[in-house]
C-alpha cells in the first residue's frame, strides 16, 4: 500500500473522523436541519394570494403535492419550493413519499406546532418505522438516501391538519438536495458520485457538487463495485483498503492518462463500506483524488480537473495553474 494513500486514510487522521461525522450527520438529523432552515418542507404559497388581504393560498400543484399518497415523487426548482409538483418517479425528483403519519393524538386542536427538535424526533420515531417495508430492504444508514417529512403549513396546522408525509431524499454533505431518478426501492443506496464530479471544499472537508474549474476538495475518478472482488461475505475495511489501493491507482492512471499525480501534489483516495451498508446492498465505492493540508488535518483546495485532456491540476496550496483548465458542469449521481 502506498505511503501517501495510507497517510491520507489513517484512522487517526482528522479527515477520517470528520468524514464519519459528516456522513452520520446526513442521516435523518442533518438533512432535516438543512431543509428546515431553507424550505422547511412546509410549502410556501404560490403566486395567488387570499382575497381582500387575507391569508395567501397554496398553489394547486402544492396542494396536490402535499396530499400525495405513498409512492409519489415530488420535485421543484425554486429555493423556497413554492413550485413543488408531482412528477413520475422515472424522472428527476427530489423527494419520494413513503408513508402518511397522523400526529393528531399527540398534537390535538389548539396545540402549537412542534419546534425543530420535535420535528426531528417525529421523523426519527415515526418515519423510520415504515421505510423497510416500503423499500423491501434495510435503509443504509451510511447511504445516500435519508428520511425527511413533509409537514403542514401554519395555515393548515391552524385548520387542524395533522397529517405528515414521510419520504426519502438525497441530501449532499453541504445540505443541498440532489436529484435522483427511479423509485427508491430500485436505486442503489451507495453514497457515490458519477466520475468527473467535483465536490466543494467546505471547512477543510467536502460539500456538494461544484464545477471542477472552481476550488474543490475531491474529484471522483471511478466507481468500483466491491462485489467484483468480494463475492461472498463482507470484506473487512483492511481487505477493502488493500484491494482499492491497487484498483483505484489503476483507475487513476486511466482517468488521468498516466499523469504524475505526485508532481501535481494530489493523491488517490477512496471510500470503504461499513457492514451495515454491505448488508443493505451498498457495495459501490468512489475512487477520487484530493490534496491534503500540510498538517494532514483537512483537505486543501484543487482547481481544475485531473482528467486526461483537461489540463493540469495546480499544487495543493490551491494556486492557479499557468493555463487554467477547462471543465464542464459536474453530474450528480443517483
Amino acid at each position: 500500500m502506498s505511503q501517501q494513500a495510507e497517510r491520507f486514510r489513517d484512522p487517526r487522521n482528522a479527515l477520517s473522523t470528520l468524514r464519519t461525522r459528516l456522513v452520520m450527520a446526513g442521516v435523518f438529523v442533518g438533512a432535516i436541519i438543512a431543509l428546515s432552515l431553507s424550505v422547511a418542507f412546509s410549502w410556501n404559497v404560490g403566486p395567488e394570494g387570499g382575497a381582500g388581504g387575507g391569508a395567501p393560498k397554496l398553489s394547486p400543484a402544492a396542494v396536490e403535492a402535499f396530499h400525495s399518497p405513498p409512492g409519489t415523487c415530488l420535485t421543484w426548482n425554486n429555493p423556497d419550493a413554492n413550485d413543488v409538483r408531482r412528477v413520475p418517479c422515472a424522472e428527476s425528483h427530489l423527494f419520494e413519499v413513503t408513508s402518511i403519519v397522523d400526529i393528531g393524538t399527540q398534537y390535538p386542536a389548539g396545540v402549537p406546532s412542534p419546534n425543530l427538535e420535535q420535528w426531528q424526533e417525529i421523523a426519527r420515531s415515526r418515519c423510520t418505522v415504515d421505510v423497510k417495508p416500503y423499500l423491501g430492504r434495510t435503509l443504509d444508514p451510511y447511504g445516500k438516501l435519508s428520511m425527511n417529512l413533509l409537514r403542514p403549513t401554519p395555515a393548515q396546522w391552524e385548520n387542524g391538519d395533522r397529517q405528515l408525509r414521510c419520504g426519502l431524499q438525497w441530501a449532499g454533505q453541504g445540505g443541498k438536495l440532489q436529484p435522483t431518478k427511479g423509485q427508491a426501492k430500485e436505486q442503489n443506496q451507495s453514497a457515490v458520485w458519477e466520475p468527473g464530479t467535483c465536490l466543494a471544499l467546505l471547512n477543510n472537508s467536502f460539500g456538494d457538487p461544484i464545477d471542477c474549474a472552481q476550488p474543490h476538495s475531491y474529484e471522483m475518478i471511478a466507481t468500483l463495485d466491491l462485489k467484483t472482488k468480494f463475492k461472498d461475505a463482507y470484506p473487512s475495511q483492511e481487505e477493502q483498503n488493500t484491494w482499492l489501493d491497487t484498483a483505484c491507482s489503476t483507475a487513476a492512471q486511466d482517468y488521468t492518462g498516466n499523469a504524475d499525480l505526485a508532481a501535481k501534489k494530489v493523491i488517490v483516495s477512496w471510500d470503504v463500506r461499513e457492514q451495515e451498508s454491505w448488508d443493505a446492498g451498498s457495495t459501490l465505492v468512489n475512487c477520487k483524488v484530493a490534496a491534503a493540508l500540510p498538517d494532514n488535518k483537512g483537505l486543501a483546495p484543487i482547481t481544475g480537473s485531473v482528467k486526461v485532456g483537461n489540463g493540469d491540476a495546480p499544487p495543493s496550496e490551491g494556486g492557479q495553474a499557468s493555463q487554467p483548465p477547462s471543465s464542464s458542469a459536474p453530474k450528480t449521481g443517483g
